[in-house]
């Protein structure tokens, strides 16, 4: 081989190794830029997922608020009409002549009231002769009686009422010892 074609062959493996290592730097650095990316968008999607969570979170905690809202939403006016149910039974009671025109008028006003508060979910608490329960009952008195177990309700002296599972106004009452 001649000297220059030698020349030359050197020359052009030296350009090739110059070219080479130029095209490994920039395969070097792609790749810390892909890992730079990757990592980003890795972060990103937590990011995302960060906010999804916070957002589904916020969405649940609204659907319930509303749902509590709407269920109890007659709280507040059953609370007001529980002395009016009261004094209407106390009239009630108060009527000697049950075949009276007015008692009967009385009677039919109390009765859609109830069924209206029923409608709603407002139910009376049964609690006489139950064993005393302080989420339902409040004891302000305690009798012996004989022949009754000790911690029994013996007598209601206001009436207590729930609004669907929750305890509107507790039951006041007397117990046995």
């Amino acid at each position: 081989m001649s000297k220059k074609k030698k020349e030359n062959k050197e020359v052009n493996e030296e350009v090739v190794e110059e070219e080479e290592e130029k095209i490994t730097e920039l395969l070097d650095e792609d790749k810390l830029k892909i890992e730079e990316l990757e990592k980003e968008v890795a972060k990103l999607k937590n990011a995302y997922a960060l906010a999804y969570a916070d957002t589904e979170n916020t969405r649940k905690r609204l659907q319930s608020e509303t749902d509590n809202i709407k269920k109890y939403r007659i709280q507040s006016f059953a609370l007001e009409i529980l002395p009016v149910i009261d004094n209407f039974e106390r009239a009630l009671g108060a009527f000697e002549n049950k075949e009276d025109q007015f008692y009967t008028g009385v009677k039919m006003i109390y009765d859609q009231l109830i069924t209206s508060l029923k409608n709603e979910g407002v139910e009376e608490i049964d609690c006489l002769n139950q064993k005393f329960d302080p989420k339902y009952h409040q004891s302000i008195m305690m009798e012996k009686k004989e022949g009754v177990e000790s911690g029994m309700v013996i007598e209601v002296l206001q009436k207590g009422y729930m609004l669907k599972d929750r305890v509107l106004r507790a039951s006041v009452v007397k117990i046995s010892e």
